[in-house]
């Protein structure tokens, strides 16, 4: 059965268009990085990495910090340590 249609140089030309198009866009959602991971990831390497040296503050600690909060826990384990270790991800 022939299909009621024909094939055309210009309907391949417009075909071959679209698909470019469309594989343009798939590779940019692809590349998108999502700031909320790589935030966690990053509150997270320093928590294991204070966790090593004895911090005793907690995940969420951390992030209240790196958000400029207030934070109640060992004055040691919140000045330095953390600032060393945000620079150094950073």
């Amino acid at each position: 059965m022939k299909p009621p249609y024909e094939i055309s140089i210009g309907i391949l030309k417009y075909l071959t268009q679209i698909s470019e198009k469309i594989g343009e866009v798939n590779a940019k959602y692809l590349i998108k990085t999502n700031p909320t991971l790589r935030k966690q990831n990053q509150i997270k390497t320093i928590h294991s990495s204070l966790s090593i040296e004895g911090n005793t503050l907690t995940e969420a600690q951390i992030t209240a910090i790196i958000e400029n909060k207030r934070v109640v826990g060992p004055e040691k384990d919140i000045t330095t340590n953390i600032l060393k270790n945000l620079h150094a991800v950073r």
